[in-house]
Formats: structure tokens, C-alpha cells, sequence
């Protein structure tokens, strides 16, 4: 006897086995969800270079292609080179030897302007930290002084927390032995950090020389798993993926660079105390969206009032220019370089930022607004397909005056005049007065 697939014992078999291994999956998910968390942290840590190589080919990628198709191939058709499978190879490695090399020299010089410029405010900081100290004392007893309300309320927070604060210290003390410890590990974490990124650019170069390898593979397995309607939109969803990320993320860091250079600039003219420092704070937080000026406008601002508190004017210039070079930064530099690469609104932006900050912290602050990009358009163009099977529209403006559907089509709310509206309610009230009174009536002339 041969089964059929379509046997409704056979679907109810299947249904049970799918139903069993779906509880099972269940349970072993929330009552084994750590060993879940310890197996991927491990796997994870494993293939971190693997991560590292493949993003950091993915961000070398438009680079890479610029190199091939406006310099080493025109210059090839200008040698009157003729095509052949060796002089795509040597192009290809040319290509990347010179993409490696432009990504090394750029690391090498931003660390070099870090290191030469931040070292040295960093160690004026910590051989003039007694000075700084002396000043904000100064400042913080002449305060007290002129404001006796402001130092008897500052003297009964202290007196209130004072038994929290000395608890607190005694907690800390007998724990050194296990802060030294955890200083140990980050500094054995920033070396594995290091060890990934290299490995990660060795990995990078063997995955950049054979991209379009892998996009093949990509594109075979697509179209030997699904049908090719559902193939074509995978092929074209991953297609917007990536110009979604390559549109944000490397629109951003030139952004980042823009306002980093403009912050050093502004507060040069300023004489702002550590400019330098100052602006790669400013500049390098300028990649997460939105918050970020704000997140390095804060500590930069109270090192500059705890470098010279007897002047806050200097603090109150830096936080007025930083607003400034915000507003310019969200409304003219921003929009010309990202352009509508996301095509975001601002609330759903902030909720991005939130929602992934929040799961991933900083990474996901910066990778946040793009992967909910993609999953927004997603959904949009999904809703539009359930709706273009219904007839209806998919235009948003459509549905802003739109009161109900029928058979008929769609149907706008009245426009109503100010004033009208109770009107229209008290006559709709008393006409339904009316008709209830005349129905009574009828029923009992009817009886």
C-alpha cells in the first residue's frame, strides 16, 4: 500500500511530529536558555575574526570597485590591453592590494593624530589634575559663599547620603583584589580585540578576491531552494540590504569626519581647552544618530568647566556651539550626504536607536537605524502586496481623510466647519427623538 502525501492520516502525522518538536524546542529554550547563551557566546567568540574579515571586506567593497572600474580598467582599455580571465586576476589583486593599502594608511594616520594629539592632552590633564582640582574647590566654596541656601541644602543631601556613601566605600575596598582582576581581563579583551582585527584583514583580503564567488553561490542556492518569483525578491531584498548599509554606514563616517574636522575648527577659534581632544570625542560619538553629538557634547563640556570653572562662559560657548553645529550638522551636511538611505522617519529613527542601544548597546546603537530600515521596508512592502491583492491603494495619503470602506469604494470624512460639529450632533439627537416618537406612534396606531 503506498501513501499519499496528501493521506489526512499522513497530514495529521506530520502536524503531530512538527507540534511535538515544536514543544520540545520550547522547553529546551526556556528551561535550558543559558546553556543556549553559553553555546552561541562560544561559537561566536570562535568566528569572531570570520565576523570581523567579512565586515570589514563589506565596507572595503565600494572601495574596491571604484579602484577597478574608474582607474585600472580604463587604464588597461587606454593601453589597448585586450580582455582575458589572467588580466582580470592581476586587476583584481592590484585592486586589492591598493584597497589594503589605502585602508591601512587611513588607520595609520588616524591613529597617528590621535595618539599625537590626545596623548598629550591626556597627560596635561593628569600633571595639571592638582591644578584643576585646586580651581573647581575654589570655584565650588566662592558658590557656597555667595549662595548660603544653595550650601545648606548641599550640606543636608550630604548628611542623607552620607551612611549610603560610607557603606558603599567599605563594599568597594575588600573587593580590589577583583577590580584588579577585571582591569586584567579588559586589557586581555582590547588584545583579543586587536588579534580579531587582524586576522579579521587577512580573512578580508581572501573574501574581497573572491566576492563575486561567493555572490554566485549565493544567488545558486537562492534559486535551488526557492521558486523563482520568491528567489527574484530574496535576490532583491539582500540587493537593498546592502544599499541600505553601504548608504548609511559610509555615509555616516564621512559625516563623522566632516563634524569632527568642523568641531576643530569652531573650537580652535574659540580656544577651547584641549580642541583636539575635544573633537574627536564630538566626532567619533557623531556616528550613532541622533544622540550622538549630545553623548559627546556632555563629558567634553565638563572637562572644560573642571579644567577652567572660574570661566564658565568657555563651557557655555562649547555646549552653544555644539547645538549650532547639530542643527547644521541633522538639516544641511547630513541630508546631502546620507540623502533618504534609510528613509526613516525621526520617531522611527529614535526608536531604533532605542530598541537596539538597548539589546547591543553602542554597536547596536550605530548598526540600528539601518537593519530597521530594512525591516520597515519589509513590512511596508508587504502590507502594499495584501493590499494590491484587496484592490485597494497603497498610497499612504489615500488613507489621512479616509472614513470607511465599502462595496462602493472609499469613502472620505465630511469636512466640518468650526462650530458645526455640535450642531450637526444635537440635530442628528433630535431627529433621532423624532423618529423614535413617530415609530412608538406607529407601533401603536399598528396595535
Amino acid at each position: 500500500m503506498k501513501f499519499k502525501l496528501n493521506n489526512k492520516y499522513v497530514r495529521w502525522g506530520v502536524t503531530a511530529f512538527l507540534v511535538i518538536v515544536a514543544g520540545i524546542t520550547f522547553y529546551y529554550f526556556v528551561f535550558h536558555s543559558s546553556n543556549i547563551r553559553s553555546g552561541v557566546k562560544m561559537i561566536t567568540d570562535i568566528l569572531m575574526p570570520v565576523v570581523v574579515g567579512m565586515a570589514i571586506a563589506y565596507l572595503l567593497t565600494p572601495v574596491l570597485n571604484f579602484i577597478e572600474r574608474k582607474l585600472l580598467y580604463p587604464l588597461c582599455n587606454k593601453l589597448r590591453i585586450k580582455q582575458s580571465k589572467k588580466k582580470n586576476s592581476i586587476i583584481r589583486g592590484l585592486g586589492i592590494l591598493i584597497t589594503a593599502f589605502l585602508f591601512v594608511a587611513l588607520i595609520y594616520v588616524l591613529l597617528y593624530m590621535l595618539i599625537s594629539q590626545i596623548v598629550p592632552s591626556v597627560q596635561n590633564i593628569v600633571s595639571n589634575f592638582d591644578a584643576y582640582t585646586s580651581n573647581f574647590t575654589k570655584w565650588l566654596n566662592q558658590t557656597m559663599n555667595d549662595n548660603p541656601e544653595v550650601q545648606a541644602y548641599l550640606v543636608r543631601t550630604f548628611d542623607k547620603y552620607s551612611n549610603e556613601l560610607e557603606s558603599w566605600i567599605t563594599d568597594i575596598l575588600p573587593n580590589t583584589g577583583q577590580l584588579i582582576k577585571t582591569v586584567s581581563l579588559s586589557i586581555l579583551g582590547v588584545v583579543g580585540v586587536l588579534w580579531d582585527f587582524v586576522i579579521g584583514f587577512i580573512i578580508s583580503i581572501y573574501v574581497l578576491a573572491s566576492k563575486e564567488k561567493f555572490a554566485a553561490q549565493a544567488k545558486k542556492v537562492s534559486y535551488a531552494l526557492f521558486e523563482k518569483d520568491t528567489a527574484n525578491t530574496v535576490i532583491r531584498n539582500f540587493r537593498f540590504t546592502h544599499k541600505t548599509f553601504i548608504g548609511f554606514l559610509g555615509g555616516k563616517i564621512v559625516d563623522s569626519i566632516i563634524i569632527g574636522i568642523l568641531c576643530f575648527i569652531g573650537t580652535s577659534i574659540l580656544k577651547t581647552p584641549y580642541a583636539a581632544l575635544v573633537s574627536v570625542i564630538v566626532g567619533v560619538t557623531n556616528i550613532i544618530p541622533f544622540f550622538g553629538p549630545f553623548l559627546g557634547a556632555v563629558p567634553s563640556a565638563l572637562l572644560i568647566f573642571v579644567v577652567d570653572p572660574l570661566h564658565p562662559l568657555n563651557c557655555l560657548y562649547f555646549v552653544i556651539f555644539i547645538i549650532v553645529l547639530q542643527q547644521v550638522d541633522g538639516n544641511i551636511i547630513g541630508p546631502k550626504i546620507l540623502g533618504s538611505s534609510t528613509g526613516l522617519a525621526g520617531f522611527w529613527v529614535i526608536f531604533a536607536i532605542t530598541l537596539f542601544g538597548g539589546l547591543f548597546g553602542v554597536f547596536g546603537m550605530i548598526i540600528g537605524v539601518p537593519i530597521f530600515a530594512v525591516i520597515y521596508a519589509g513590512i511596508r512592502s508587504g502590507l502594499n502586496i495584501l493590499l494590491s491583492k484587496k484592490e485597494m491603494p497603497t498610497e499612504l495619503e489615500k488613507y489621512r481623510n479616509l472614513d470607511y470602506v465599502d462595496e462602493e469604494g472609499m469613502h472620505d470624512m465630511p469636512e466640518e466647519q468650526p462650530g458645526e460639529k455640535k450642531a450637526s450632533r444635537r440635530q442628528s439627537k433630535k431627529a433621532g427623538v423624532k423618529d423614535g416618537q413617530s415609530e412608538s406612534g406607529q407601533e401603536k396606531t399598528e396595535k
